[in-house]
């Protein structure tokens, strides 16, 4: 009688194991398959899970409710009015192409006024921006450089870029200091 293992209340035979072939290396093709298959099951995965991922948070007054929180996640952004613009930058070589959703948008989006802007990085970094400083278009909450979706790793997923090229009044130690990258979160102040 073949051994048996008792698992709870239920009597099982063991599963019986496939025979390791004489030269391992004939499972290497149907292994880097399984390998493969696996890896970008993950990572649909985790890009779907990642879809709802809230990118930014809102704190401010909404209807008169003081600390309220409005969040956006990708989609939310980019139903948004999209700016796309060319600029060079201190931080990175040669002209670069941002796209993203000017601040106003976002604070409109989030049904938010206010005359100060606080900016939070992911590393808790954070930089107060005059909301009379600056016009409708700019600065942006750029999402994307050179048609690419910016990691955190180079400066994303979200950064605060102004137009520099377009006005000396943008390349100015003020300006430089509040394009904030990695972007997370902004409170709204009266």
């Amino acid at each position: 009688m073949p051994n048996m293992l008792v698992s709870g209340s239920k009597i099982r035979a063991p599963v019986p194991q496939p025979a390791l072939p004489e030269d391992i290396t004939a499972l290497a093709p149907r292994l880097t398959r399984r390998i493969v298959l696996a890896a970008l099951t993950s990572l649909a995965a985790m890009t779907a899970a990642q879809a709802d991922t809230p990118l930014l948070t809102l704190t401010g007054t909404v209807d008169g409710k003081p600390g309220t929180s409005v969040t956006f996640d990708a989609a939310a952004l980019a139903a948004l009015p999209q700016i796309t613009f060319t600029t060079s930058t201190v931080w990175t070589e040669g002209p670069q192409e941002f796209t993203g959703v000017s601040l106003g948008a976002v604070l409109r989006a989030a049904g938010m006024t206010g005359a100060l802007l606080e900016a939070y990085a992911a590393n808790d970094y954070s930089v107060e921006i005059p909301v009379e400083d600056w016009p409708e278009n700019a600065p942006i909450i750029a999402h994307s450089r050179n048609g690419t979706a910016m990691s955190l790793r180079d400066k994303g997923p979200l950064w605060i870029v102004y137009p520099y090229d377009s006005d000396p009044a943008y390349r100015s130690e003020v300006i430089y200091t509040r394009s904030i990258w990695q972007l997370e979160r902004i409170e709204v102040r009266p």
